[in-house]
This record gives structure tokens, C-alpha cells and sequence, in this order.
């Protein structure tokens, strides 16, 4: 029996994102991603996943093209890191709604429950998902920062996609032709 849906195919926009994005695992991998924790057992650690649900939600996210691997060397051994690609950083303004949606209308079930989207080049928290609330500025990887009162003290700047791991999409000049 599958473990849901498959929504890929639908008329309805938002029921092809949900297909994607939808799945709270793979919501959480992608948080772990964002923070830079882009290794197997980092994120099993953090999640306190079992092994094979994190292999079949890192699987999906790969095969939707939201992540890439990456080799990195673990003593003399060659182990692969998963990051962002450039269509898995435009995924940013969903978690950070759900991220404002979530402050604005559940309670924490303590203080340090809590988290917030700063934009680094004001350094001021925002209420919006795309547009910081203070400057008007777009909001992107490079440029915000999430504040987990649990993880730390300070935000965290958020990972980027590397230039490799990019997928290309279509310039404004190619939509339009």
C-alpha cells in the first residue's frame, strides 16, 4: 500500500505543490536543509527519524528536483550530503508561512518553542513570507535568517543553493517567447 497520493497530475496547482511540499516529513528535511544540516545522520539525529522514512522522504526531494548530493569525504570514505537547488530554495516563502502562519496562531508549548523569519540585511523579523514587513525587500535564502529560540541564541543564516546543485530554470525572455 503507498504511503499517500499521488497528487502530480492534477488540474489543481495546489494540489501538485501539496504533492510536493505537502508531506510534513519532507517539510522538516527541507528545514534541516535551510540550516545547513545537509547529512544523513545530522538529520535523522535532529528529526528523530526512522532510517527508512528519511530515505523515502530524501528520495522524493530529489526526485522533485528540491535537492541535489553532494560528495563529501568522512575519513577515508566518500559520503553524499543533500543541499538545496535553486527550485528547492524557491520553496522558501512556503515554510516561511507556515513558520508565521504557526506563531500568529498556535501556542508553543514553551519559550523556546519558538521561531522566527529575520531579514538579515535590516535584521528585523518579519510577518511576511516573501516581503520583509520593514524595508520592502524580497526575501530570499541569501538574505534571511530563521530564528529557532531551541537551536540558538542568534539566527541562522540560511544555506543556499550551490551553483552545481542550481537547476536551471527559464529566463523572463524564454517565458515571454
Amino acid at each position: 500500500m503507498p504511503l499517500r497520493s499521488d497528487w502530480s497530475a492534477r488540474t489543481c496547482s495546489l494540489a501538485r505543490g501539496l504533492d510536493v511540499l505537502g508531506d510534513p516529513w519532507g517539510s522538516l528535511v527541507l528545514r534541516e536543509i535551510f540550516f545547513g544540516n545537509g547529512r544523513f545522520d545530522a538529520i535523522k539525529q535532529r528529526l528523530e527519524v526512522a532510517d527508512t522514512v528519511l530515505s523515502k522522504r530524501l528520495g522524493w526531494l530529489l526526485d522533485a528536483g528540491l535537492l541535489a548530493q553532494r560528495p563529501y569525504q568522512d575519513g577515508s570514505r566518500t559520503r553524499q550530503e543533500y543541499v538545496l537547488t535553486s527550485k528547492g530554495e524557491d520553496a522558501l516563502p512556503v515554510l516561511n508561512a507556515i513558520i508565521i502562519w504557526a506563531e500568529k496562531h498556535l501556542d508553543a508549548p514553551n519559550e523556546v518553542s519558538h521561531m522566527r523569519v529575520i531579514h538579515t540585511d535590516c535584521g528585523r523579523p518579519t510577518s511576511s513570507a516573501d516581503t520583509c514587513t520593514h524595508c520592502g525587500s524580497r526575501l530570499t535564502a541569501a538574505n534571511t535568517s530563521w530564528h529557532s529560540f531551541k537551536r540558538t541564541d542568534h539566527p541562522v543564516p540560511l544555506a543556499v543553493a550551490p551553483p552545481e546543485a542550481s537547476t536551471a530554470a527559464p529566463s523572463e525572455t524564454e517565458i515571454t517567447a
